[in-house]
């Protein structure tokens, strides 16, 4: 049985996912899907690129390490949406029409020096 990977990123997190055609089953950093991420947290969002892609029978592993639990999400998505590339070519025009393929490269701009944040000043006092 063939193992498909891909991975995914989101600021600082970076996400390897690995599947195989068996059981559905999700498991992150060895944990249930529903462990890793806690309920309040919209983690619906990791399974777009299955549903998009009608996908069934999925046994998913994947590692997740660095940034946010809601950036980590979103990388994991990303990584999962490479992973069904590889699986099937012909998922590239709908996986790409939905931006799934697409690395988000907004990340934190750096503190400056003399300045409080990266922008942000001190107080100005006149008097």
């Amino acid at each position: 049985m063939k193992t498909y990977k891909g991975s995914g990123k989101k600021k600082c997190a970076i996400a390897r996912v690995f599947f195989k055609i068996k059981k559905n089953k999700i498991k992150v950093n060895n944990l249930n899907i529903d462990e890793y991420f806690n309920k309040k947290l919209n983690y619906k969002l990791i399974f777009d690129p299955i549903k998009l892609t009608n996908s069934k029978n999925l046994s998913i592993k994947a590692n997740v390490r660095g940034g946010g639990k809601s950036s980590q999400i979103m990388a994991l998505r990303n990584g999962l949406a490479k992973a069904l590339l590889n699986y099937n070519i012909k998922y590239k025009k709908i996986l790409s029409d939905n931006k799934l393929l697409t690395r988000d490269s907004r990340m934190v701009e750096r503190k400056k020096i003399g300045r409080v944040k990266s922008r942000k000043n001190k107080q100005f006092s006149k008097r």
